[in-house]
């Protein structure tokens, strides 16, 4: 692992790179889950899962994928904290990104949705996802107390997100809205159109110009 690199493909996706690990550092576990085939790049963050044994409710995972300049195999997850340090140095047009060499053991990273077999399940407005972020923010923020433990924001964060999302096919939940929301996957607002819905077993895709919401059921959301 020690001095391993992905070379992105320019300056531009350096900086693309940067902006969703930026956002992913304010809404997403603590790791990001850097997967390179050839020269595609995918990049896994998660937004909400399940914290305790046997507890239900969804996995929600926002995925960023980018092209790399040099063909690269690599399945690593590190901390964002070190991904963000890496990028923070790199100057100018610097595409060469050296990766952490410590990894975190993080179960959602070790689940990985299909990558073939996909059906269409309909669409979602963006105006749902962009209501439906702004309302669950706005409950948790009224649900934690002021100095509250991690178990009390994990609790209200599953309450809210965990809902299913009104007006919505799967059934999706609003988690894949706060996570289309807030890793900047919806487009601008006078750009946005109905964002497809797929399907596979278990598993559901918010698919959106920036990017990638999938959604691994739980027990509440079973099919």
């Amino acid at each position: 692992m020690a001095g391993e690199e992905l070379v992105l493909a320019d300056a531009q996706v350096t900086a693309d790179l940067r902006t969703f690990v930026v956002r992913a550092r304010s809404a997403a576990d603590g790791a990001i889950r850097l997967q390179a085939s050839g020269t595609v790049l995918a990049a896994w963050v998660c937004a909400l899962r399940p914290r305790g044994l046997g507890e239900a409710g969804p996995t929600v995972l926002g995925l960023r994928t980018m092209p790399l300049a040099e063909p690269a195999e690599v399945d690593s997850t590190v901390e964002l904290s070190a991904v963000a340090d890496r990028l923070a140095r790199m100057a100018g047009g610097a595409t060469s990104l050296s990766l952490p060499p410590v990894q975190v053991h993080e179960t959602w990273a070790g689940i990985s949705p299909p990558r073939s077999g996909w059906e269409p399940a309909g669409t979602v407005p963006a105006a749902a996802l962009t209501d439906a972020a702004a309302e669950g923010m706005r409950l948790v923020a009224e649900a934690v107390p002021q100095n509250p433990g991690a178990a009390v924001v994990d609790s209200a964060r599953n309450a809210v997100w965990g809902r299913p999302l009104e007006g919505s096919p799967g059934p999706l939940p609003s988690g894949a809205a706060f996570a289309a929301v807030t890793l900047g996957f919806l487009p601008r607002p006078e750009q946005a159109g109905p964002a497809p819905v797929l399907r596979n077993g278990r598993w559901l895709r918010l698919s959106l110009p920036h990017g990638h919401v999938l959604v691994r059921q739980g027990a509440a959301f079973a099919f």
